[in-house]
């Protein structure tokens, strides 16, 4: 007997839209990064992109629980010396609500070309209109 792998031609892509309003972050990030990556399909394999296209809308009324809007630090540094940048929660949430989603998705994702493949697929937005409506988006219920 020999295992089925599906195929590049035979994977379906489907477009689904997620509403973060008044949900947690990392609730909302995890269903998205199981949709990337196709876990929810049963044609499933870990080898290949076969996830569906996802929508964030509301990214800037999400919320975080517990203290972390005022103590969680996002870091980047510019690989010069003295080139580390810090961030607080509350700041990002009000200026790039959409970087924000995409590093909590990001880090729940593979670390190699598959899973820089698999973001290239999520889409955010701050506020509730975005410009796929010709590929007729499903909304996603939770």
């Amino acid at each position: 007997m020999k295992t089925w792998t599906p195929k590049k031609g035979e994977v379906e892509r489907k477009w689904v839209v997620i509403d973060a309003k008044d949900r947690v972050l990392g609730r909302v990030a995890v269903e998205c990064a199981r949709i990337l990556r196709g876990k929810t399909k049963p044609q499933f394999a870990t080898h290949m992109d076969s996830g569906d296209f996802v929508i964030i809308i509301n990214a800037d009324k999400v919320k975080l629980t517990g203290r972390k809007l005022q103590q969680k630090v996002y870091y980047t540094h510019s690989n010069y010396p003295g080139g580390l940048k810090s961030t607080k929660a509350d700041k990002m949430l009000k200026e790039k609500p959409e970087k924000m989603f995409r590093l909590a998705v990001r880090g729940m994702l593979p670390k190699n070309t598959l899973g820089r493949a698999q973001l290239g697929k999520l889409k955010i937005y701050a506020s509730d209109s975005h410009p796929h409506q010709a590929q007729q988006p499903t909304t996603y219920n939770f």
